[in-house]
């Protein structure tokens, strides 16, 4: 009898996590990538609570632990370079600005995509452009090991022609074109007011491990953080309109970007100009205007949401690692628990929607409090921040700087494995 096939969208980490659990319950599965290769850049992220429980059950907890990017908390400092107020890296799976488990983005789904290349499609500088849902035999052929049943999802592709899939599962991001080709403009895309720009700069003498945080008025931040492969990730962020903004706002070209970051950040302080200097010459910037993903639903006929492009909750949440993984986990097996497919994704919204509601609810002010607009503003953040790393009111601040990764029971589905 032939296996059940799934088509996804993205070779980032929700994607090939849920290749990975899928080939675990008998799928075959193919990724396709609009990208050339795999894109290995990338910030810094957090595997904390649920996202690290599942690494433990992949397998593969103890190789992020070695590719971890040796930060050792947060410091945030002055124009001058000085220290106000520190914050060492969490001690358990959820704790702290900085968690136990950091890698780099680019490094974790190199490690996914390593672990599923033997066993999953991987289809690089391509995309998908239609998608066609045959109905004809809704609720069959999606079972773990059934695969029986006519219902099925052709897919067309920009450079290979069409194929039919049991289900195609979107997991190409905050913008992902997979999700308006099935869903529109249904999902909420929520602007937070803040731009960021990203890049991979020369570590110098006088970096260090931690991962160092400087705001300065007019909206703007400078961090540096370091990574395992002797360079630091740099991000230059300013706080823009709340308001929905066009695709044209945003869709500059890197040196547009860069005489944009010139312009902003001038006379900003401390490392500002350096950083500008090396974002001259990255080969890898990248910046988008930060914002979340409300979607009313995760599914329609047989394709699916999962990760950002489901329920992006920001890089400012700290939760994106862990809701990617755990949101992959969660699809795969409640596919495999259930023979239709309209049951296992009502399975897997009922258990994963409370968590993403969690995920997405930011501390109040956020972004703009950790970006002051006033020099007053700038001053009172300061305050805050050094009372918070106190001894006696320590543990507050532990508490303000650790997301909720740990607010969902994730079932077992190991039962279910072939």
């Amino acid at each position: 009898m032939a296996r059940p096939r799934a088509l996804i969208s993205g070779a980032s980490i929700a994607g090939p996590a849920l290749a990975f659990w899928l080939h675990r319950y008998g799928w075959d599965t193919m990724i396709v990538e609009r990208a050339e290769t795999l894109r290995t850049g990338g910030q810094n992220v957090d595997v904390r609570g649920a996202g690290r429980e599942v690494a433990r059950r992949m397998g593969i907890e103890s190789d992020i632990r070695t590719a971890t990017t040796g930060e050792v908390g947060t410091r945030f400092v002055g124009r001058d370079g000085r220290t106000t107020a520190e914050f060492p890296a969490g001690t358990s799976d959820s704790g702290g600005a900085t968690a136990e488990l950091e890698i780099l983005r680019g490094d974790l789904a190199a490690l996914l995509v390593d672990r599923t290349a033997d066993t999953t499609e991987y289809r690089f500088g391509d995309r998908i452009t239609a998608l066609t849902d045959d109905a004809a035999a809704p609720g069959t052929g999606t079972g773990s090991g059934t695969g029986t049943g006519t219902g099925q999802v052709t897919a067309s592709f920009e450079h290979a022609p069409d194929e039919a899939f049991d289900l195609v599962v979107a997991a190409d991001g905050l913008r992902s074109t997979t999700r308006r080709l099935v869903f529109g403009d249904e999902p909420d895309i929520r602007p937070l007011g803040l731009e960021t720009s990203w890049a991979t700069i020369p570590r110098t003498a006088s970096d260090d491990d931690w991962w160092r945080w400087y705001s300065a008025p007019g909206g703007r931040s400078l961090t540096l953080r370091p990574d395992p492969h002797g360079t630091i990730r740099a991000a230059l962020s300013v706080v823009t309109s709340r308001e929905p903004q066009s695709p044209d706002d945003t869709r500059r070209s890197p040196d547009e970007q860069r005489a944009r970051l010139r312009q902003v950040f001038a006379g900003a302080g401390w490392e500002v100009d350096r950083v500008l200097d090396a974002f001259d010459q990255a080969d890898d910037l990248y910046f988008e205007s930060i914002a979340q993903v409300r979607a009313p639903r995760w599914s329609s006929g047989r394709v699916a949401l999962v990760g950002d492009a489901a329920y992006c909750a920001s890089p400012v949440s700290g939760m994106g690692t862990s809701l990617s993984l755990a949101g992959a986990y969660v699809l795969a097996g409640e596919i495999a628990a259930h023979v239709d497919h309209r049951d296992a994704f009502r399975g897997y919204e009922r258990i994963m929607r409370p968590y993403v509601d969690r995920a997405q609810q930011l501390p109040p002010g956020t972004p703009r409090l950790a970006n002051p607009v006033s020099r007053p503003g700038v001053a009172a953040f300061g305050l805050a921040l050094r009372l918070a790393s106190l001894p006696v009111v320590k543990a507050v601040g532990g508490r303000l700087f650790t997301p909720p990764a740990e607010a969902i029971d994730l079932p077992d589905y190991a039962h279910l494995e072939q």
